[in-house]
């Protein structure tokens, strides 16, 4: 019962996301940040809601945040690795911080970029900039109350930690009723 009270709060947390941003072909992305030991039944849960998986674990698509770059000399060399070594369907993705940045994970040849903790004015700059070349995710500090504005940016993704971590449980019962006491 609170196995299904946990997956039911993950799906109506994903579904209130989903229907907001429904309207301008805005997709809610899970993240890893899951309870631990039920991460795929909560992925299920975020399908279930309307949601998309964004990666399981570090096996089917890599982000390359700010501590890669800052580790390698050429990163468009780590990407054409990540290409050379992956299927075509795998995600490669880099997180950039800034407008600043877009050129050069523009560059990059990563099949997403995230835009992390972007206002919602450089959400749009990024959108007109890039023109749908590349997928574009807004990361960080969204909520139910800013989500439909996020969406009008143009991104194509919204990713939403707290829908597998931050969760309500549905209340749910299994009281049992006679049938002398069910109501007409």
């Amino acid at each position: 019962m609170n196995f299904l009270q946990t997956l039911s709060g993950t799906a109506t947390a994903t579904r209130k996301f989903a229907d907001v941003v429904a309207p301008y072909g805005t997709r809610i992305l899970d993240t890893r940040k899951t309870i631990p030991g039920l991460r795929i039944a909560q992925k299920y849960a975020v399908t279930v809601g309307g949601g998309v998986n964004h990666r399981i674990g570090l096996y089917d698509g890599v982000i390359v945040k700010e501590n890669h770059q800052l580790l390698t000399q050429s990163l468009p060399e780590v990407f054409r690795q990540f290409k050379n070594e992956n299927p075509k369907n795998f995600l490669i993705e880099m997180e950039i911080e800034s407008l600043e940045e877009l050129q050069s994970a523009l560059d990059s040849g990563a099949n997403r970029i995230m835009l992390d903790n972007f206002s919602i004015e450089n959400m749009a700059k990024a959108a007109l900039i890039t023109n749908r070349q590349v997928e574009l995710e807004a990361s960080g500090n969204i909520t139910l109350e800013n989500v439909e504005e996020v969406a009008k940016t143009g991104v194509d993704f919204i990713s939403i930690g707290a829908i597998t971590k931050h969760l309500r449980a549905i209340d749910f019962t299994m009281l049992m009723e006679s049938a002398d006491t069910r109501p007409p």
